[in-house]
């Protein structure tokens, strides 16, 4: 076999194995999503695909704002994963009065969220309890269309799949995740 033929297949299976390495790489890393339903609209729309970040929350833990996927508890029943916004950490108790939410941090600290990604107060209040250790209090975006934390449940860090990180279809929506950093 002459040098040119034996450099080029050299080439090839160089460019094929990086090509594969960096296939299963970004498969560990992320994975991709479709959203269903309403619940996070006006932010998220069913159809939209999404693209999930797994690394997220391998170092760090979820910060209030984020959107997250995740397997929601067994007790309420769910076919496939949901799709949600984080408004409560642990220890902290989240309440909806008059549509507002309440967050009381552990120490009594109370705070009202600011929330520019809702189209819509909700119309029920709840009244929480507190969040346990290692749980995260979750809302849909679509207050008065979503099943979420106020149904008396919350998610386990265990059960967070990622955090969503871009849109890529529909293509005239490509682009970032609306996370919010919201004060307290």
């Amino acid at each position: 076999m002459n040098s040119s033929v034996k450099y080029w297949l050299r080439e090839i299976g160089i460019i094929l194995a990086a090509s594969l390495g960096i296939f299963f790489l970004l498969q560990m890393a992320f994975i991709k999503a479709e959203v269903i339903g309403e619940s996070m609209e006006p932010n998220l729309y069913k159809g939209q695909q999404i693209m999930i970040n797994k690394m997220a929350y391998k170092f760090s833990e979820p910060d209030r704002g984020d959107i997250i996927i995740f397997t929601p508890p067994s007790q309420i029943g769910a076919t496939s994963d949901y799709i949600k916004r984080v408004i409560g950490l642990p220890g902290e108790r989240v309440s909806v009065i008059d549509g507002v939410v309440h967050i009381t941090k552990a120490g009594g600290h109370s705070f009202t969220l600011d929330e520019p990604y809702t189209a819509e107060l909700a119309m029920f209040d709840y009244q929480g309890s507190i969040i346990p250790e290692g749980h995260y209090f979750v809302m849909g975006d679509n207050r008065n269309n979503s099943s979420d934390s106020r149904g008396g449940w919350t998610v386990p860090l265990k059960n967070i799949t990622g955090k969503a990180w871009f849109t890529y279809w529909p293509f005239s929506e490509f682009g970032g995740v609306p996370h919010y950093s919201l004060p307290e």
